[in-house]
């Protein structure tokens, strides 16, 4: 028997023989008159759970029809779909998540797993976007989002078995380094997973979603370039994570062979970082003109060590930054930054990593960034 066809019912119900798939649903108001006297209340009068078998009857179809809508509405005609929907609507029933679980195997809940301290889940906005938009989309599939921080071995020890144990159907991870033992470790154990970024030597392995790190870096140099710049800085994230390698090639692309490495300084996707690149860079080499920095965060303390310097932005110094999460632009000036989709990212991911629960192999998608121009550039 496929999963899809497998009656889910609360403890003591019985199961009905089934009716045709789709069978034509009673008249709305016959439905309506039917769930009044078909038990919506105990012997004793006092209100009990609503079951599947009340919601067949308001519907009026078997409990195996109901059933198959419960769990994905396969093999279900769309008028029985709707009438289904409209009587768990009206009857206010609510599967039986642990008998569901019992059935089918499944937790029907994914995990959130941020691979960085704990602190960054609250300094960097992209994380609490992304959190957001893969909560959205889990809602309306009526799946919880469980959010875990794995920043330390210790935090990677307890998390990994909590995975292992099958307390979450899948993992979507963020912000994974080069050689984290997580993503080996959710592998070996074979949780389906789904990574927001390329993950750097699993690209073959394990499906992701991620923004054109290169393309965008190399269109923000690009437009530096047209402004008139000249001696363009850049200050790149952590060369272990695909944004902070992928946004250095697009900035050495535009360049070409006016590349000079004494213009690079790297950063953590901090804003105190961002500040520190930003002062060193200005004592290296004090003649440029304009930065592309790999963060918006990294791109507000760059602010900061500009402005402790004394040089003017855009004026002196044109900066130009990557993410728009919201920070860019509250910062003063304006920042012109490139604009990652991270809705259609995390609903992306969250679309892919269902896939791979249900058996399908991994996917990649690559997602355009575009040019956001404001004050600073």
């Amino acid at each position: 028997m496929s999963l899809d066809s497998r009656l889910v019912e609360q403890p003591g119900e019985d199961a009905a023989p089934d009716h045709v798939p789709g069978a034509e649903p009673q008249p709305a108001r016959e439905r309506r008159a039917t769930a009044s006297g078909s038990g919506a209340k105990a012997s004793g009068g006092a209100k009990r759970r609503p079951t599947i078998r009340d919601v067949a009857e308001v519907a009026g179809v078997s409990r195996g029809t109901v059933s198959r809508v419960i769990n994905g509405g396969h093999w279900v005609s769309p008028d029985a779909l709707a009438a289904v929907n409209e009587a768990i609507r009206t009857t206010g029933y609510a599967a039986n998540q642990h008998a569901r679980s019992l059935v089918t195997g499944r937790s029907n809940s994914i995990a959130f797993l941020l691979t960085e301290p704990q602190h960054l889940l609250f300094e960097d906005p992209n994380f609490s976007i992304l959190l957001r938009g893969a909560a959205e989309e889990l809602a309306k599939r009526e799946m919880p989002l469980l959010l875990m921080v794995a920043g330390t071995p210790e935090e990677r020890r307890r998390i990994g078995g909590y995975v292992a144990a099958g307390h979450v159907d899948g993992v979507l991870l963020i912000s994974s380094h080069q050689g984290n033992p997580m993503l080996a470790e959710l592998l070996k154990q074979k949780v389906p997973t789904v990574a927001c970024g390329v993950p750097l030597g699993y690209e073959g392995r394990v499906g992701y979603v991620a923004a054109d790190d290169r393309a965008g870096a190399r269109t923000m140099t690009q437009h530096l370039l047209d402004s008139g710049r000249t001696r363009i800085a850049t200050i790149t994230g952590p060369l272990d994570t695909p944004g902070g390698t992928l946004r250095l090639d697009g900035y050495r692309d535009a360049l070409g062979d006016r590349f000079d490495e004494t213009l690079v300084a790297h950063g953590d996707y901090s804003r105190e970082r961002g500040r520190l690149a930003m002062a060193e860079l200005l004592e290296r080499r004090p003649d440029l003109d304009a930065v592309f920095v790999a963060s918006d965060l990294m791109a507000a303390g760059a602010l900061v060590a500009l402005q402790a310097a004394g040089r003017s932005v855009p004026e002196d110094v044109a900066v130009g930054g990557f993410d728009d999460s919201g920070v860019a632009a509250s910062l003063h000036p304006a920042l012109t930054t490139m604009r990652q989709p991270f809705e259609r990212i995390s609903a992306e991911m969250v679309r892919l990593l269902l896939e791979v629960v249900e058996g399908q192999e991994p996917a990649a998608i690559t997602l355009p960034t575009s040019l956001v121009v404001r004050d600073s550039a």
